[in-house]
């Protein structure tokens, strides 16, 4: 039996990178998805549009929706579309995240505000949304995706790094809260991963990466994906207010 089976899984910002790394990897596992992600043009709603589909070859039920994760009212009305479409949901993932790096002296306060709004409040406000379904329910998972400099923090990242940290004691606090109702939550922590953001870096950068990293090589979207079936599936079902780094042991 597949690890998911039957499960209805809430991916934020799952049209590309990470976050559709895992929504494959779980249909994969049996798992029904619902994404959301940003469509500010008609290029961002074919990506979605195209995500969902092939999500959907897998042989699960897929839908994608476009939404503006940081906004409070839009998401309180997707998650109502998804319980609406497919009935329950099992798993969310707070997958959103954005980058505007910068030194603390030169950022501006729509850069704090953009990345905290995006990769923090959106966390927020689908947990605020899903944890009342997730409670009729009594049960369900809440993967939250920090960062390494989340917990070790990073010159030139501040508000990525305020966010991913808050998101770290958002999860904990979570578990705390409705861990008698029976909703777990917690924070996988990826350090450098091979994505097309990391691919666009100067080699001299990526080398000096690799030497910080034991395993002497950068992650696989895979890697994050196999972390999240398992904190999603009954496996971890005594796993809650944990942070997993995933970093090929850079951050020991």
């Amino acid at each position: 039996m597949k690890l998911l089976e039957g499960k209805v899984a809430l991916i934020t910002g799952a049209a590309r990178g990470i976050g559709n790394a895992i929504a494959h990897k779980f249909a994969q596992e049996g798992c029904n998805i619902a994404f959301t992600d940003l469509a500010l043009n008609e290029e961002h709603l074919a990506n979605i549009n195209r995500a969902a589909e092939e999500i959907a070859a897998h042989g699960v039920k897929c839908v994608g929706y476009a939404s503006n994760a940081a906004d409070f009212a839009e998401t309180e009305a997707v998650v109502a579309k998804i319980k609406e479409e497919f009935g329950r949901i099992d798993v969310l993932i707070n997958n959103a995240g954005i980058t505007k790096d910068g030194l603390m002296l030169r950022m501006s306060e729509a850069q704090w505000d953009a990345v905290i709004n995006v990769n923090l409040k959106s966390a927020f406000n689908f947990i605020h949304a899903v944890t009342p379904i997730m409670m009729r329910q009594k049960g369900g998972s809440i993967i939250n995706m920090s960062s390494v400099v989340g917990v070790h923090g990073n010159a030139g990242q501040c508000n990525y790094s305020a966010s991913k940290a808050g998101m770290i004691g958002l999860a904990k606090s979570i578990a705390q809260e409705m861990g008698p109702k029976g909703i777990r939550a917690n924070a996988v922590a990826p350090g450098f991963i091979e994505t097309a953001m990391t691919a666009q870096l100067p080699e001299e950068v990526r080398q000096d990466w690799m030497k910080k990293i034991p395993l002497r090589r950068g992650g696989q979207t895979e890697d994050i994906a196999n972390v999240c079936v398992f904190l999603a599936s009954d496996m971890s079902s005594y796993v809650s207010g944990q942070v997993i780094q995933i970093d090929g042991g850079m951050n020991m």
